[in-house]
């Protein structure tokens, strides 16, 4: 595939683009080479959905493959993930989608299975019957994830978790956001990251957010539709790595893009990276700053070492009382 994807969260949100708008990018998405887009039931209650299903059904070009996910909506079961509810939310998917099964990629969203993990069998269970059933060709798992501003103790909790749940549901890829500010946290005692951790065990992996909401792009600290979870003592560290960046890469539009992106792009061969849009102008500057060249090995360990030193230094502020997390 394409390394480089389309994550369709922001679709039917409001406020959000608007559904055309969200077409005409989709097209130049598709247009630009993108063979990934990656939805969700939740993202709009099932909107996003049946946008992209209403793109496939007028391309007429390249295969595109499709994510979608479940975990997040329960409707009336007592749990996303309770009895036969993931197969009802799959139907409905592929409905909205004008999908045949199989569906590309289906994910599990949430790691919350219920008090003591009570719904993780049932939800294995229905995954991998839908595997069997060749109603899906992948099942996806999603990675170990904590809001930014949290501490490092909170980031190796719910990596601990991760670690605990993969083994018990054998993903084939995991879903994940990441970016430079995303703290550098080992799976394990020999430790290895998230990436060398899914290479040994030969799966793949699809990286959401590789801007941070905008942040590595220059964009505003707080945002309502931005869950990074940060307050405003983290506001100078950000700041002082994008300009240091700047002084090192040149402050030409669409740089602090493309850095972000290369970065997550040759992070790993085994991964895709997936960004949200706004619209069709923002998805052409995307694929547009990627340039005809990946960073060189010089350039790649300046900017991780930059952002090292912007995720220390948010380390270091402190996280966001709890009552004050941007969710």
């Amino acid at each position: 595939m394409h390394p480089l994807g389309l994550h369709c969260a922001a679709v039917g949100d409001h406020p959000g683009p608007r559904d055309e708008t969200v077409r005409a990018a989709l097209w130049r998405a598709a247009e630009h080479g993108a063979t990934l887009l990656d939805t969700s039931d939740s993202y709009g209650l099932g909107h996003s959905e049946r946008i992209i299903g209403q793109f496939l059904s007028e391309w007429t070009g390249h295969r595109l493959q499709v994510s979608s996910k479940v975990g997040l909506v329960r409707g009336t079961a007592p749990h996303p993930y309770a009895a036969r509810h993931i197969h009802h939310q799959f139907e409905q998917t592929i409905e909205n989608l004008y999908l045949e099964p199989p569906l590309d990629l289906y994910t599990l969203a949430s790691l919350d299975f219920g008090p003591a993990d009570r719904y993780l069998a049932n939800a294995t269970t229905h995954m991998r019957i839908l595997k069997q059933n060749g109603d899906v060709t992948a099942i996806g798992m999603r990675g170990p994830h904590a809001a930014l501003g949290a501490p490092l103790e909170e980031w190796r909790r719910q990596a601990a978790r991760f670690v605990h749940l993969f083994h018990l549901i054998q993903p084939d890829v995991v879903w994940t956001h990441y970016h430079g500010l995303t703290p550098a946290v080992p799976l394990t005692d020999r430790g290895e990251d998230l990436f060398g951790f899914t290479r040994r065990h030969g799966v793949g992996l699809v990286l959401a957010a590789p801007l941070a909401h905008g942040l590595l792009a220059g964009g505003p600290l707080h945002r309502p539709t931005a869950p990074h979870g940060l307050g405003p003592q983290h506001a100078g560290p950000i700041t002082a790595g994008l300009q240091e960046l700047r002084d090192q890469f040149g402050d030409a539009p669409g740089t602090l893009s493309r850095l972000a992106l290369r970065m997550c792009l040759q992070k790993a061969d085994h991964a895709a990276v997936i960004f949200g849009f706004r619209n069709e102008a923002h998805v052409d500057d995307n694929y547009a700053c990627l340039g005809d060249d990946p960073l060189g090995p010089e350039e790649l360990a300046v900017a991780e070492a930059i952002y090292a030193r912007m995720r220390d230094g948010m380390l270091d502020a402190g996280p966001v009382p709890a009552h004050e997390v941007a969710m």
